[in-house]
């Protein structure tokens, strides 16, 4: 079984509209209206495969209730702690503005809820995988991520990391199966500046030599790269299309290279599926269905 862990999830409204203008009154000339966070959306990419998985993580008040219902609505299956105070937060997205948005910081994590995370992580046997992906709020210590895995040692799980900063480096020692940072978090990760996927390669086996087994580095219009603890490197070239909406392409790759590996356990062919789902994201309004992956898929150099 996978599951996935999204401790700040969203509402993700999207809004387009014509000249927007500050300091006045601007009217939307289209709504939409999404549940977000990073596992949120691996969770929904895996169930329009056909991959069965559980969704964790915190709800709270009306927003929380409505992250539960839309994702139920997708087939999810979710098992969401529900938090005593609060709302989850709202994360408002003008579409036509270059990735403009405005992101809310989401509920208090009391210690007593984390404990009950960790409790149900404690549930998850041998083979089983789990995505710990994206941010956290401003109450859960920084190193949650390292706490969970120091939890879950004893126990021959498949982690999957996507995450920035301390989230990720402290999560490498516990040998994660897979971490999956972009260009600018490689860059940031190392102070450098990554100008070809020759260079992308080479520091993703940096992060290898720390603890990760298998790197995927995602390079936008310049594609991917992955790296993977038998020696291997792969690379590709998106799939031509049109960029419609970025959010929850990264997500959409941990969800198809999950779905590919469990269907073949070929580490080639799994990274051109993420691909696949990850450009098949990014070319729609909503994220990657099972037909636009296949579509993309055979579209891959």
């Amino acid at each position: 079984m996978i599951y996935t862990v999204t401790f700040n999830p969203s509402i993700d409204y999207i809004v387009s509209m014509d000249n927007f203008s500050l300091g006045k009154t601007n009217r939307a000339t289209e709504e939409k209206i999404f549940p977000g966070g990073k596992g949120i959306n691996v969770s929904t990419v895996l169930t329009n495969l056909g991959i069965t998985n559980i969704a964790l993580g915190f709800i709270a008040g009306f927003t929380g209730n409505e992250i539960k219902r839309l994702s139920q609505k997708r087939g999810i299956l979710c098992d969401f702690i529900t938090l005593p105070k609060g709302n989850n937060r709202i994360n408002v997205k003008l579409k036509d503005y270059d990735g403009t948005e405005i992101n809310g910081s989401g509920p208090n994590i009391p210690d007593t809820k984390l404990k009950e995370l960790i409790d149900q992580l404690h549930r998850l046997k041998d083979g089983d995988s789990l995505v710990l992906a994206g941010s956290i709020p401003a109450s859960v210590p920084n190193n949650i991520y390292q706490i969970i895995l120091s939890e879950l040692k004893s126990k021959k799980i498949n982690i999957i990391v996507d995450a920035t900063k301390e989230l990720l480096m402290n999560a490498l020692q516990f040998r994660p199966f897979l971490i999956k940072p972009n260009r600018h978090e490689l860059e940031e990760a190392f102070d450098i500046t990554i100008k070809s996927k020759d260079e992308a390669i080479r520091y993703a086996r940096h992060l290898q030599r720390l603890g990760a087994r298998n790197v995927m580095v995602s390079l936008s219009g310049d594609g991917a790269v992955f790296v993977s603890e038998e020696g291997e490197s792969f690379e590709a070239n998106v799939p031509p299309g049109k960029l419609v909406n970025a959010v929850g392409a990264g997500d959409s790759m941990i969800a198809g290279f999950l779905a590919g590996i469990e269907a073949t356990g070929d580490y080639e062919y799994a990274f051109r599926m993420a691909v696949a789902a990850g450009s098949a994201s990014a070319y729609s309004e909503d994220l990657a269905t099972k037909e636009d992956i296949e579509k993309l898929l055979l579209k891959l150099d």
